[in-house]
């Protein structure tokens, strides 16, 4: 049996600041001298100026492939095939989560380096040394490990702050669910997905994201929606891109991952954030743990103001529905899912009842406090 140890990894260089895509080029350079670039055509067309700007004064070659909605086995494989046409050292995702783990994932099979520009701050997918592998409808297959982290994250928070605001929230579900994780990682001893124990380190950088949220997000929600950048905009895009990054792959995952990786089969569901969904799998893991009822209602309180959904009718589902609940409740505790790092036994059926119960405990919270009622989510089909 191999000795225990504890591990942390991060990206070799994280770059943030306002302008920071008019400096690309210069951190690119370091790293490799013909870049491929991969993003769709909608953020190519906010920053194809910039980005072409920079790459020509770094002395770089501008390549660039477009990507559609998801990171699948095919999109990944289409473009190794074009690494390889292009003979590139090194390959840039820029835009949302999905075109940046298409990047780190064909980079890998490649045999060459990664870098992650991330145009929003929705997820803490660019930071990370794993890529979500999902179906062509969206429905969630696997994670795939590699063995670094990226060579380069940079994102600049104009962009951010350009961006519609539901990305920015999407984020802060996406990353309130890291401390919420990594405490039940450490209550069990489970390993990370940085492959071994907690760092003491790790886990303070989770529960550093979580603090950072509280007191900034909703100011610097208000900073987006004025699409300006202040401190606490700064302060939530590191939360959301590098913090909560850290903190979940050095720090450890468990049921709130799990449950959105089983919602991404709901249809009812489809067309959500992964933050958002996210969201849903943190209040549940929450119920089943039997957290305190002030730290339930603080969650409810501050996600309903932050504009994340913490009912089941505001992912498009009802308390009636059993066999959706019941298979997303079998997705999630299927034998490799993290919601195994939990410090007690996770059935399926403890799954589907705490779903069922944050409806009602929702609901209650929010009117004891004067909050709006949910609303029905309708997925587009």
């Amino acid at each position: 049996m191999a000795t225990p140890i504890t591990t942390v990894m991060s990206p070799a260089r994280y770059v943030q600041g306002r302008g920071a895509i008019t400096r690309v080029g210069e951190f690119v350079a370091p790293i490799g001298s013909r870049p491929l670039i991969v993003a769709d055509d909608v953020v190519w067309g906010i920053v194809e100026a910039a980005v072409t700007e920079s790459f020509q004064a770094a002395g770089l070659p501008v390549e660039r492939v477009g990507f559609g909605r998801f990171a699948t086995p095919g999109a990944v494989d289409e473009l190794v095939e074009r690494i390889r046409a292009t003979e590139s050292d090194v390959i840039v995702g820029l835009g949302g989560g999905s075109a940046i783990d298409a990047a780190k994932a064909s980079g890998h099979l490649a045999g060459i380096r990664w870098a992650s520009v991330p145009t929003a701050a929705s997820t803490d997918a660019p930071t990370s040394a794993l890529a979500v592998i999902y179906s062509e409808e969206g429905e969630f297959i696997e994670y795939r490990f590699f063995p670094h982290n990226p060579d380069l994250v940079l994102i600049d928070t104009q962009l951010v702050a350009n961006a519609p605001v539901q990305f920015l929230v999407a984020g802060i579900g996406d990353a309130l669910a890291t401390w919420v994780e990594a405490r039940a990682a450490k209550r069990a001893n489970a390993d990370t997905m940085a492959g071994g124990r907690q760092t003491e380190t790790g886990v303070a950088l989770a529960q550093l994201s979580w603090d950072l949220l509280h007191d900034n997000a909703l100011q610097a929600i208000e900073a987006v929606k004025a699409k300006v950048v202040t401190p606490a905009l700064e302060k939530v895009v590191e939360a959301n891109t590098l913090l909560s990054g850290l903190g979940f792959e050095s720090g450890g995952l468990a049921a709130a991952h799990a449950i959105h990786n089983g919602l991404t089969a709901a249809p009812q569901a489809h067309g959500l954030a992964h933050g958002q969904k996210v969201n849903i799998g943190t209040l549940a893991q929450l119920v089943m743990e039997g957290a305190p009822a002030a730290e339930i209602e603080d969650f409810v309180v501050f996600t309903t103001r932050v504009g994340l959904p913490n009912t089941l009718t505001e992912i498009g589902l009802t308390v009636d529905d059993t066999d959706v609940l019941r298979e997303v409740a079998d997705a999630a505790t299927v034998e490799s899912e993290t919601i195994h790092n939990m410090p007690f036994p996770v059935t399926p059926e403890l799954v589907v009842d705490a779903l069922v119960a944050i409806e009602g405990l929702s609901r209650s919270i929010r009117a004891a406090h004067g909050l709006p009622e949910p609303e029905r989510y309708v997925a587009k089909h």
